[in-house]
């Protein structure tokens, strides 16, 4: 097996840990959360963008370039400001550990690294899509997300996005991802949709 496809699975591994230490935190710090609700929290908990801000903070990236000297500078700087990358590298470290050492000894620690993270999911952050989706079902309607425009080097890539209800633009986000700008633009349209018309329930009252 070559290194990049033990890396892959390396990181394929570390990514179940975390969502199964992150799981269980929040099941038990959150009792009365829905299934649905902790399931948004995790989601946005473990995503990429979070697990490179962890590996940011855990200086993963500058032991990247300490060991990737045989690179051209360039190329090694940026690797190590890419998202995708530092986000894989926590991963597949978080999989070593787990083989190392097992479970228990490292889930407080993975805890203890995201907890900043849960408890802003858990107060602030909003899957606008969920949400979006979920009002236009109570009104039969449906929504599907376009991609206008992709700018940028592959590394630093900006994604415009629109929220599309039966065929009418109703929102347009921008993006460091295609995920994101999709957010925002589900954002702007169910803002957009909730102001023109009422919810089936209140309407009905």
């Amino acid at each position: 097996m070559d290194r990049a496809s033990s890396y892959e699975r390396l990181e394929f591994l570390g990514d179940s840990v975390l969502e199964l230490a992150v799981a269980r935190e929040l099941y038990a710090r959150y009792p009365d959360f829905t299934e649905g609700r902790l399931a948004k929290i995790r989601s946005h908990v473990v995503s990429r963008t979070s697990c490179a801000a962890v590996a940011r903070e855990l200086e993963l990236g500058t032991r990247l370039a300490e060991r990737g000297q045989s690179l051209p500078p360039e190329e090694l700087a940026r690797l190590v400001r890419n998202r995708n990358v530092l986000a894989a590298l926590l991963e597949a470290a978080l999989a070593a550990l787990f083989l190392e050492h097992g479970f228990e000894p490292i889930d407080e620690a993975i805890v203890a690294a995201f907890s900043d993270r849960i408890d802003y999911a858990a107060t602030h952050y909003v899957d606008y899509k969920t949400e979006l989706q979920e009002a236009l079902a109570r009104r039969r309607r449906h929504v599907v997300y376009t991609v206008l425009e992709v700018e940028g080097p592959a590394h630093e890539r900006q994604f415009t996005c629109a929220a599309v209800i039966d065929g009418e633009q109703f929102g347009v986000g921008i993006g460091r991802t295609k995920k994101d700008a999709e957010q925002t633009a589900a954002k702007v349209a169910l803002e957009r949709l909730l102001a023109a018309e009422p919810e089936p329930e209140a309407a009905a009252g």
